[in-house]
């Protein structure tokens, strides 16, 4: 059953969410929707983990690259009030990042993922290394891009959130998860958005389904090969992708290289040690709800409920389109925004809807033109990609033609509909 709450005229989003989750006693979902200022759906439904605890209304769910966008909003909130500007360079808030010919690197070519640094392959030596934020802040410093800042843009998939994280400490002098609560969380009176979860939440949060529970250590030589867990890029689809690829002229290679360093294999994002490392760019621990009204936030010019975090015109700045091209890692057409990409539906044009989706499914976004705003978290594959996959494009789909069939709608009547899986 899903549980919660919908508007009578949102109750297709509701119906999708339903359909979605498995019925194998260990994978559920929520999704959550604002439509001009207000809540028009906040339902959830399913198993958080593999005993059958259920999906509850605050469970926590580790969303990946969703957490980019959650990443970049911060940034915008603190460049809003001057303290941040996309086209100072980087080594005027970190000193050390001049090295290795970085000079001409901006704030801005970090956020529109042109400054070369993506490829995490061959900055570290062992997947593990990512849950150490010094450790990952000194490679970064050390390390010489791969091509001439604005040149191209490769997405910088593991990466962007040290580079951009660390221009926010340097600058302000707090770490990330304290920016993370005192400028979003606790302005926004947000329930649940968490990059380093703290073990007192740990009883609130979603496992997912495809990964084991720990980090497995390295195979002893000679020892019998064990099951791999995903990782961000399996060989299956490596596999199936290569000719695709190919076509659409991304190198393999480069893709291996942005999105899966050594030992990627053995890791779990399901293992204590990672779920509290603070990785900006892909361990984000959030309720559907605090995403979606994170974004609704800057789907309503910034502001909601009397809160006002960034000035109409900061929205608009960060909307902006920067490039349409292919890049050198993601073969799909992102529509590079400042830290935000297009939103996917199928048959709805959403020109000025941006947000950031996550592996295996999770994402969300906003269209200030329809003042909407949707969050979606979820703990299973679903013929995912390093990309993303079809859940959150019906989702997305189904939001926006609700939103196009209910101008006006009118401040919420909450009702309650169970929808049966089935």
């Amino acid at each position: 059953m899903v549980q919660g709450y919908v508007h009578p005229s949102f109750s297709a989003v509701a119906e999708e969410l339903a359909s979605q989750i498995p019925g194998n006693g260990r994978s559920g979902s929520a999704v959550t929707v604002y439509h001009q200022g207000q809540c028009v759906v906040d339902v959830w439904g399913g198993c958080r983990d593999h005993d059958g605890n259920p999906w509850c209304e605050d469970t926590l769910a580790l969303s990946f690259s969703t957490t980019k966008g959650v990443a970049s909003t911060l940034l915008h909130v603190l460049a809003d009030r001057g303290l941040i500007d996309y086209d100072k360079p980087v080594w005027h808030y970190w000193p050390e990042f001049k090295q290795g010919g970085k000079d001409n690197i901006t704030v801005r070519h970090l956020l529109t993922h042109q400054a070369g640094l993506w490829d995490i392959r061959g900055m570290i030596d062992d997947a593990m290394r990512i849950t150490d934020w010094d450790y990952m802040i000194d490679a970064l410093a050390k390390a010489t891009p791969l091509h001439a800042p604005g040149r191209t843009h490769g997405y910088h998939g593991l990466t962007y959130g040290w580079l951009v994280g660390e221009v926010m400490q340097r600058v302000t002098g707090r770490t990330f998860a304290e920016l993370l609560k005192t400028e979003l969380a606790d302005p926004l009176q947000l329930d649940g958005l968490h990059v380093g979860l703290p073990e007192s939440e740990f009883h609130r949060r979603a496992l997912l389904a495809s990964f084991p529970p720990t980090h497995r250590p390295p195979r002893a030589e000679g020892s019998a090969r064990k099951r791999r867990s995903p990782g961000l890029v399996s060989r299956v689809q490596i596999g199936t992708m290569r000719g695709v690829l190919q076509v659409l002229g991304v190198d393999l290679d480069d893709l291996q290289r942005g999105l899966a360093p050594r030992g990627m294999g053995r890791f779990s994002f399901n293992d204590p040690s990672v779920v509290k490392a603070c990785i900006p760019s892909a361990n984000g621990m959030f309720t559907a709800r605090s995403l979606a009204r994170l974004y609704a936030m800057m789907a309503n010019d910034g502001e909601i409920d009397g809160v006002r975090l960034m000035s109409p015109g900061r929205v608009y700045r960060i909307s902006h389109v920067h490039s349409r091209k292919i890049d050198k890692v993601v073969p799909i057409p992102m529509h590079w925004r400042l830290g935000y990409h297009r939103v996917f539906s199928w048959g709805v044009k959403a020109p000025d809807a941006f947000g950031h989706f996550g592996f295996q499914g999770s994402g969300a976004w906003c269209d200030p033109s329809r003042h909407l705003a949707v969050g979606f978290t979820v703990n299973s594959a679903g013929g995912t990609t390093p990309f993303g996959d079809s859940r959150i494009m019906r989702i997305n789909t189904a939001a926006l033609k609700a939103a196009d069939r209910a101008e006006g709608v009118k401040p919420r009547r909450w009702i309650s509909l169970p929808f049966a899986n089935g």
